[in-house]
């Protein structure tokens, strides 16, 4: 399987979206500060993931909702979520 997750940063509030084929051992990597783009936002607390059966495909999701339409559906879908961690979300 292959994933796209999103984190959220408990230190400065912003998320952070990648993918891997290891969820949980890449989320180990970002929690204990070995990915270079998070190890300064630690904690880190995983919101949201999504499985794939091939990596271009998570791939695809992961640059989607990097983009202005992908935020857009980001707040409609993890609304619930947002309002739970008190997210603020301006893009």
């Amino acid at each position: 399987m292959f994933y796209t997750y999103i984190l959220l940063s408990k230190k400065d509030g912003k998320l952070y979206i990648g993918s891997t084929h290891d969820l949980k051992k890449r989320y180990d990597q970002h929690c204990n500060g070995f990915v270079t783009s998070t190890k300064n936002r630690l904690p880190l607390e995983l919101i949201h993931y999504e499985a794939f059966l091939a990596s271009t495909d998570a791939k695809r999701r992961e640059i989607f909702l990097k983009g202005g339409k992908g935020h857009s559906e980001l707040k409609i879908l993890l609304q619930s979520t947002y309002r739970k961690i008190r997210y603020n979300y301006k893009y």
